[in-house]
């Protein structure tokens, strides 16, 4: 993807996310650090040009003490910032991929210890459907990829790129 096709696929989320919104005011937006929150920017700057008069409360979850993989490698963790609470509310966690499922696992897990929400919806870039180990999908998806398992999809300035 170039930046023109992520900048399309970021816009049609943020329309896809807009159109189901049943209650913008108890609407929270989170992304997992550190590629979801590149794309959570990217969706919350289209949310506002569609409609410049919503509140948008969004917010960066850090996953990296709940990660299982954190026995295996020393990990610096990233910036949290969850600046309201999460008790009852819809909440659209933002990924830039959808591979494993591992990491949407640990970000439930974070975002759990700050609360109990009425709901999560996921939302990713790009959605790796076939490598799946957790039973977790999207509610919102930019575009699904067919990868080998040892591909690598990267944001890289502004693009997505697939590494072989």
């Amino acid at each position: 993807m170039d930046a023109g096709q992520l900048k399309t696929a970021v816009d049609k989320l943020a329309k896809e996310i807009k159109a189901q919104m049943s209650d913008p005011e108890n609407t929270l937006f989170v992304g997992i650090q550190q590629g979801g929150v590149v794309v959570a920017d990217g969706i919350i700057q289209a949310l506002q040009q569609l409609d410049p008069a919503m509140k948008i409360q969004y917010g960066q979850l850090d996953i990296t003490f709940y990660r299982d993989d954190i026995r295996n490698a020393i990990l610096a963790p990233d910036k949290m910032n969850l600046p309201f609470s999460i008790e009852n509310k819809t909440v659209i966690l933002i990924d830039d991929v959808l591979f494993t499922g591992r990491t949407i696992k640990a970000a439930l897990d974070a975002l759990l210890d700050y609360g109990r929400p009425a709901k999560v919806q996921l939302c990713v870039l790009v959605d790796r459907k076939e490598h799946r180990q957790f039973p977790i999908q999207a509610d919102f998806t930019g575009i699904t990829l067919e990868t080998t398992k040892t591909d690598k999809i990267k944001l890289l300035n502004g693009e997505a790129v697939l590494l072989q």
